[in-house]
C-alpha cells in the first residue's frame, strides 16, 4: 500500500473508530438510564418520586438512543466491511485503546455495581426496585464486556455472523426499549397531555393563593379573577395553556368559593405516583378527566386578615 493512500486510510479509520465508539458509549448509557427510569415508574418510590423528571429523562435519552443506534450500526458495519478486505487493520492502535478502554469501563462497572449490591445487602436495604436497576446494569455490562472480549480474541479473517446478529439484537431491544415506554410512561401526546394538566394544577394553585391573599388585605372576596390583577406586583391572571380560555370562578358563599379547569388526564391514571406528582399537596388536586371543579373554604382563624397580623404570601407566577 503507497504511503499518500495509508496516510487517507489512517484518517478516515480515526474518523470511523472515534465515532463508531461515541455512538456506542451513548447507546448504552441511554439504554442503561431509560430502563432505570421505566423501573422507577413500574415500582415508585414514595419518598423521592418525581413524575416529570422521569418523563424528562425518558424524552432526551430515547432521542439520543434513536439517533445513536443506527450511527453505531452504520459505523460497525463499515468497520467490519473495512477489516474484512483488510484484516490488518485488526492491530490498528486507535482501534485496541479503544477496545481495551472499553472493557476497563464495562469491568469497572461490573465491580461498582457489584460492591453496591453487597453494601446494600448488609445493610438490610434491598428492594425489588434497587434489585432490577442492579440487575438491569449488571446485564448491560456483562454482555457489553463479552462481546468485546470476543472481538479481540477473534483471529484474522475469521468468517463470523455475530455481528450481523448483535445488530439485530440491538436494533430489536431498542425497538422494544422505545415501544415499551409507551406503556410506561404513556405516548409522547399522553406526556404532552399531563404535562398540560400540571400547567393548569399550577395556575389553580396560583390563583388559590392570590384569591387568599385577597381577602386577608380586602376581608372580602373578589368577584371575579380580573380583580386579582396588580400592576406593581405584575401578576397577571394565567389562562388555560393549551385553549386559552379562562378558568372558571365563582363565589359560593362568604369565604368558600370554587375554581374550575378542564383536564386532559385523570390524576389517577398516575396510579401509586399520583399524589407526589402534583406535589406535598396533590390531593387536594387530584381530578377526572374533563371539567373539575374544586371547593374551597377559607379557614378565618387559620388565615387571618393583615389587620390580624398574619399573612400568607401568594404562590409566584411562572
Amino acid at each position: 500500500m503507497e504511503n499518500g493512500n495509508t496516510q487517507s486510510n489512517t484518517s478516515k479509520d480515526v474518523f470511523l473508530h472515534l465515532l463508531n465508539i461515541l455512538a456506542f458509549y451513548l447507546s448504552v448509557i441511554s439504554f442503561i438510564t431509560i430502563s432505570i427510569q421505566y423501573i422507577n415508574v413500574l415500582f415508585p418510590d414514595p419518598l423521592n418520586f418525581n413524575y416529570t423528571g422521569i418523563a424528562n429523562q425518558v424524552r432526551i435519552f430515547t432521542s439520543i438512543l434513536v439517533i445513536a443506534v443506527p450511527v453505531y450500526i452504520l459505523t460497525s458495519w463499515l468497520l467490519g466491511k473495512d477489516l474484512k478486505k483488510n484484516p490488518e487493520k485488526r492491530e490498528f492502535q486507535l482501534r485496541k485503546w479503544l477496545l481495551y478502554f472499553t472493557l476497563f469501563a464495562a469491568a469497572v462497572t461490573i465491580i461498582v455495581d457489584l460492591i453496591i449490591l453487597v453494601y446494600n445487602f448488609l445493610s438490610g436495604e434491598l428492594t425489588l426496585r434497587f434489585l432490577l436497576k442492579v440487575l438491569a446494569v449488571l446485564l448491560v455490562t456483562a454482555a457489553v464486556f463479552g462481546y468485546y472480549i470476543w472481538d479481540l480474541r477473534r483471529k484474522d479473517g475469521e468468517a463470523s455472523k455475530a455481528p450481523k446478529k448483535l445488530a439485530w439484537v440491538v436494533a430489536l431491544a431498542v425497538l422494544g426499549i422505545i415501544v415499551g415506554g409507551f406503556f410506561i410512561v404513556g405516548t409522547p401526546a399522553e406526556q404532552r397531555d399531563r404535562r398540560f394538566d400540571e400547567k393548569r394544577v399550577n395556575h389553580l394553585q396560583q390563583l388559590q393563593s392570590h384569591i387568599v391573599n385577597y381577602w386577608q388585605q380586602k376581608e372580602k372576596l373578589p368577584q371575579n379573577l380580573a380583580q386579582l390583577e396588580d400592576s406593581i406586583s405584575g401578576f397577571l391572571v394565567p389562562t388555560d395553556p393549551q385553549s386559552q380560555e379562562p378558568y372558571e370562578y365563582r363565589v359560593t358563599g362568604d369565604l368558600s368559593f370554587e375554581l374550575c379547569a378542564t383536564f386532559k388526564t385523570a390524576s389517577k391514571d398516575f396510579g401509586q405516583a399520583r399524589k407526589p406528582y402534583y406535589g406535598v399537596y396533590g390531593q387536594n388536586w387530584e381530578h377526572e378527566k374533563g371539567r373539575n371543579c374544586f371547593e374551597r373554604t377559607i379557614d378565618a382563624e387559620l388565615y387571618k386578615s393583615e389587620k390580624g397580623g398574619r399573612l400568607i404570601a401568594p404562590l409566584p407566577v411562572d
